[in-house]
């Protein structure tokens, strides 16, 4: 017990600290990444003349490894555009661009799984497109979809691990220069993994009891 409380009860500031600039960066890559999806989602499925860029953008960014993507970022993108103009925002573009890719895709499903028919109907029933589209088709994506965009979540938490390599402090940068000071990574890596897991699992029971909630609320069956 003497090493726990030394290295890691003694340290829980400094791991707490790195700790709440993973949940910031994950939560502002997953807003980004859900709004970058939908956008190239639609792009894809509903303005031809962008529809090759939405795929080569698609195919791009869920075909690169995150790490190339995290140095594309943060040293390609300030010479060519200007911006980002800090590794913290580097890391959560980065993070955001690669799961966009993937949710475009798991929209794209979601809105070609609903029924034709029930366009059909809302029409019928003086609705536009828009609003056909806002009221009817996105809900049921978004409840059908829940499974696949709770993991993406999980995913980019795992990810984000590697935002450390750019100097983000973020759990595991801190977890690291603990280890550099006190050179006995033991306890002090697994009270790390320990926490992450803790975070996934909690993302993972919130996410399914929202979905159920929802599917049940709007006369859905919940998944198993």
């Amino acid at each position: 017990m003497g090493n726990w409380e030394r290295l890691v009860w003694n340290q829980r500031d400094a791991l707490i600290a790195g700790f709440a600039v993973t949940v910031e960066v994950c939560v502002i890559a997953f807003l980004a990444a859900i709004v970058g999806g939908i956008t190239l989602c639609l792009l894809r499925l509903y303005v031809p003349p962008l529809r090759p860029i939405a795929i080569v953008l698609i195919e791009f960014f869920r075909d690169t490894p995150i790490f190339v993507q995290l140095m594309w970022v943060s040293y390609v993108w300030p010479e060519l555009f200007g911006f980002p103009g800090s590794f913290f925002a580097a890391g959560w573009i980065a993070l955001a661009l690669q799961s966009s890719g993937y949710l475009a895709e798991t929209f794209r499903t979601g809105i070609e799984g609903v029924p034709r028919g029930q366009h059909e109907a809302a029409f019928s029933a003086g609705m536009s497109p828009t609003q056909t589209f806002a009221r009817i088709v996105m809900p049921q994506v978004l409840l059908a979809s829940a499974p696949s965009i709770v993991n993406q979540f999980t995913v980019i938490v795992k990810s984000s691990t590697l935002v450390s390599v750019i100097t983000v402090p973020d759990l595991m940068s801190e977890s690291q220069r603990l280890v550099n000071i006190w050179y006995e990574p033991i306890e002090i890596l697994t009270a790390t993994a320990a926490i992450y897991i803790l975070f996934v699992f909690l993302i993972s029971a919130a996410g399914k009891r929202l979905a159920d909630y929802l599917r049940r609320r709007y006369g859905l069956t919940a998944s198993s």
